[in-house]
């Protein structure tokens, strides 16, 4: 059980098997006027952290660096497999600056092999290395999950997968 600011929440699962995945991510911030903004965001997981991208004139980190208090949420859902699982995670986030190796093993997460990676997105979208690049840093003070994989399989829940072999071993 992962605790923070002396709250303790229940894992339902491991938030590995969420965590590990190429998904996306939402992020949440509080707007200048007090109203919450969210925006779909890529992620890596390293170092006890949440890690996404951003830029010193994007909105987010703007947000961030005048009230840093943020939610990342993830699910994984596959609604042929029965899968739906949610992870929150809650916190002050941070500011840095931009890791280009770092940035790198995130785009690898969702782009595949770096002899793959379409050019003109890598030169005109992601700019590794441009000046303005950040990247925002969630270590999270709490972390809550919920599996709910349960949809098609009524009370037996469809995650874990577990390999029939007499032990439940899983996968």
């Amino acid at each position: 059980m992962l605790s923070g600011d002396n709250l303790a929440m229940p894992q339902k699962f491991d938030p590995d098997d969420v965590l590990s995945r190429p998904l996306m991510a939402n992020l949440a911030t509080v707007g200048a006027d007090g109203t919450p903004r969210n925006a779909p965001v890529w992620f890596i997981w390293e170092d006890g952290a949440i890690w996404l991208l951003g830029s010193s004139d994007g909105s987010a980190v703007k947000h961030l660096e005048r009230d840093p208090r943020c939610a990342v949420e993830i699910v994984h859902f596959d609604n042929n497999a029965g899968i739906l699982l949610h992870l929150g995670l809650r916190g002050v986030a941070t500011i840095e600056p931009m890791s280009p190796d770092r940035f790198k093993r995130l785009l690898l997460r969702y782009l595949g092999p770096e002899r793959g990676w379409n050019e003109w997105f890598i030169d005109n979208v992601a700019q590794i290395e441009h000046p303005d690049g950040r990247m925002i840093r969630l270590a999270p003070a709490s972390i809550f999950t919920n599996n709910v994989s349960f949809f098609r399989t009524g009370p037996d829940l469809a995650w874990p997968p577990y390999v029939d072999d007499g032990f439940r071993t899983r996968r």
